[in-house]
């Protein structure tokens, strides 16, 4: 069974199960992935900073998950 992603993980821990993340949350508006915050924002208040739906964005990111 794949890892799922939950809002109240670290970004980069997310991006650390596939690089494949990486586009998904760059189509969302997150293209600052490398940032300091990024380091010890959760995907709910990486979300909240760059007023993205961090329901919406979390089921994108388990649906690519899933695909594989």
């Amino acid at each position: 069974m794949a890892q799922k992603v939950t809002k109240d993980m670290n970004i980069m821990d997310i991006l650390q199960i596939d690089e494949g993340l990486a586009p998904i949350f760059m189509d969302a508006g997150m293209g600052c992935l490398g940032c300091a915050a990024a380091h010890f924002e959760n995907l709910e208040q990486a979300c909240a900073v760059h007023g993205i739906d961090a329901d919406a964005l979390e089921t994108k990111l388990n649906a690519y998950l899933e695909a594989k």
